[in-house]
């Protein structure tokens, strides 16, 4: 089952899913930027129901506590809109994390981690599906990361959820994957993010040899990197035979990303990238696979895995 703001749907009512966006964001703390907060409810809603209208029927909302995660704000535009949301339990990386947490060892995240997971966000009642983003920073992996990191995936044994990451410009991808699989972690509950921004591609080929997902989730950001060179690499993984293990998404963290500001909005994905792989000679069998079936499968609980578990040594 996958765990949503309204409850556990089955995987085949997922739908052609995004699986790495933010709808109620505020990064401002710390970019000192009014552009990084959403808090226009109503914005959000028409946004929705945009992506909605192009064939999206899911997202993967992957704002946690101290990024403006606002489960309940989450749950209204679901009931408002139709579309699936799933939202997380986790913290992002230094320094995002919040002061409460910032000496936190790896036990003390897990435990907060598997409280919500169990109890519900707050008082709210509503259950993540997923713990993340988790992450590090470009090219090094702060000590307070490290222990975010085995906490969560200390959580996701525990609790059967699967855990989605953050690496800053694609890299310590495979770091990750080793950390969070030492701690007994399966490594197809991993989704290792932004490896489309990563222009090394032997380290995200490193990545996908693990078994792991990978997720090329800040489409469109052209800025970061050409989205041509996003699907050139992504074709040659399709071709080396690694479909199954691929999500996409588009990662809207600016109010100036939305339509309504100018921007491309949350159907980016399904409006330009799309097609451009279509005419490239992808498959609809395969494009579904990226859409539809993997993050199905990326998403969905691990039932029977609430276990007592013991840190290992690093």
């Amino acid at each position: 089952m996958i765990q949503t703001v309204l409850g556990k749907i089955a995987p085949e009512e997922l739908g052609v899913c995004s699986a790495h966006e933010h709808l109620s964001i505020d990064l401002s703390r710390v970019k000192k930027d009014p552009d990084t907060i959403f808090d226009d409810e109503q914005g959000m809603r028409e946004e929705l129901e945009d992506f909605y209208r192009l064939g999206g029927r899911s997202m993967v909302e992957v704002t946690n506590d101290g990024m403006g995660r606002d489960a309940l704000v989450l749950k209204r535009l679901s009931e408002a809109t139709g579309v699936h949301l799933i939202t997380c339990t986790g913290f992002y990386k230094d320094p995002f994390i919040p002061e409460y947490a910032g000496d936190w060892k790896a036990e003390q995240f897990a435990h907060h981690f598997i409280k919500e997971a169990t109890e519900g966000i707050a008082d709210t009642g509503i259950l993540p599906g997923v713990i993340g983003e988790v992450g590090t920073s470009k090219n090094e992996m702060k000590p307070i990361e490290k222990e975010l990191l085995i906490g969560a995936a200390i959580a996701g044994v525990e609790t059967g959820l699967p855990v989605t990451t953050h690496t800053t410009l694609g890299t310590l991808g495979f770091e990750q994957v080793q950390l969070l699989t030492k701690q007994g972690l399966p490594v197809d509950q991993i989704i290792i993010g932004h490896q489309d921004l990563n222009p090394n591609k032997e380290e995200v080929l490193s990545v996908l040899e693990t078994g792991a997902y990978i997720a090329f989730d800040t489409i469109g950001k052209n800025n970061y990197r050409p989205d041509g060179e996003r699907s050139d690499f992504l074709l040659d993984f399709i071709n080396r035979g690694f479909e199954r293990q691929i999500l996409l998404s588009a990662d809207l963290t600016r109010k100036s990303h939305w339509k309504k500001n100018g921007g491309p909005g949350y159907g980016l994905v399904l409006e330009s990238f799309i097609p451009k792989l279509k005419e490239a000679g992808v498959s609809d069998s395969i494009l579904q696979q990226l859409l539809i079936v993997n993050p199905s499968r990326a998403f969905s609980i691990r039932e029977g895995s609430y276990c007592q578990h013991t840190i290992q040594p690093i």
